[in-house]
């Protein structure tokens, strides 16, 4: 079986330390083998606040990692390093590849940088990004889930988030879904939803699901809405064949950690048909 964490949102200098510390616990209880963090692991771009993410983030104690600034992790107010070497900060902490990439027997998860020097909080994903991960995904082995990673999201579930949606999300969305992505994982919005990609479905004849994660730490939680994280699970005894569980765990402040809220089995479209009877039972079970 293959674990993967996905948090987002922890905006270091806004963190709050006890939810932090139960994310930890949370980490070490679950092991997961894949610690996903979809941007905006600062508050505001600091050396501090970089260094502080990172203590945390190694104590998570998971090896294999696909980091990607988000816009908090650009200096706002520091025009010169914006303009120069808007990455510099985040590069010291956290190394320089902005769009990595997680290919092993049953992942196949591929990073893109959607954050802009030139937009202040607004995402954009280049026609070039879109062909560049297209044709990862097209070249993935048999068995592997293929999940994409933005900060920025690619749907909306309320109208008063679709101006926060990333530049260039239909043109992305109908690309990647053609070319075989089962998952797409973001952030930016502070706001936990797992849902189907209608318009990819239609015109890709494919299931893609979207999972937007919560702040994983912050205090700057939206509309009362948790601390919330999300773990995901492919393959092995709790994840048959073509299935992924996807879990959303949420932080409770009377107890003093997370718990799980929710839990979905995913059908994969690129699993063998014959497994998507056994997920929709258990999807109504």
């Amino acid at each position: 079986m293959s674990r993967v964490l996905l948090i987002s949102d922890p905006h270091f200098g806004t963190e709050r330390p006890a939810v932090a510390a139960a994310l930890t616990a949370l980490a070490q209880a679950t092991r997961p083998d894949l610690l996903v963090l979809a941007g905006d692991i600062t508050q505001r771009a600091r050396h501090g606040q970089f260094a502080a993410a990172r203590a945390f983030i190694d104590g998570l104690g998971i090896a294999a990692r696909v980091l990607l600034p988000g816009n908090h992790d650009l200096p706002l107010l520091d025009l010169w390093t914006r303009w120069r070497a808007p990455y510099s900060r985040y590069a010291a902490a956290f190394g320089a590849d902005l769009e990595p990439v997680h290919d092993d027997a049953r992942l196949l998860v591929i990073g893109v940088n959607t954050t802009r020097a030139a937009r202040h909080k607004d995402g954009e994903v280049s026609a070039a990004q879109i062909e560049r991960v297209a044709a990862r995904l097209a070249a993935a082995r048999p068995g592997q889930l293929r999940l994409v990673v933005t900060h920025q999201p690619l749907l909306a579930i309320r109208a008063s988030d679709e101006a926060n949606l990333l530049h260039g999300h239909r043109a992305a969305a109908r690309a990647w879904a053609r070319a075989g992505a089962d998952l797409l994982l973001g952030g930016h919005i502070h706001l936990p939803y797992l849902r189907p990609h209608e318009e990819a479905h239609q015109t890709a004849g494919r299931r893609m699901w979207v999972v937007q994660a919560g702040t994983a730490v912050s205090r700057r939680v939206r509309e009362g809405v948790p601390n919330s994280v999300w773990l995901l699970r492919w393959g092995g005894a709790d994840a048959p064949a073509g299935l992924c569980i996807a879990e959303r765990h949420d932080h409770d402040d009377a107890a003093g950690g997370f718990r799980r809220v929710e839990r979905h089995v995913l059908a994969i479209d690129s699993a063998p048909v014959e497994a998507h009877a056994s997920a929709l039972a258990l999807t109504r079970d």
